[in-house]
């Protein structure tokens, strides 16, 4: 009973911090983007 228990909190930890690693990484590569078409924008306008 304990064991099982064990094995399916982990399970659900393990989709939890999934979930989560997703949504950093989407943030961090829109934050990533946003300076690149920031720098881009500038290089345009510069020329």
């Amino acid at each position: 009973m304990f064991s099982a228990f064990i094995s399916s909190l982990l399970s659900y930890l393990l989709v939890f911090a999934v979930f989560v690693g997703v949504i950093v990484l989407a943030v961090i590569i829109g934050i990533l983007l946003r300076k690149v078409a920031d720098k881009l924008k500038r290089v345009h306008r510069e020329e």
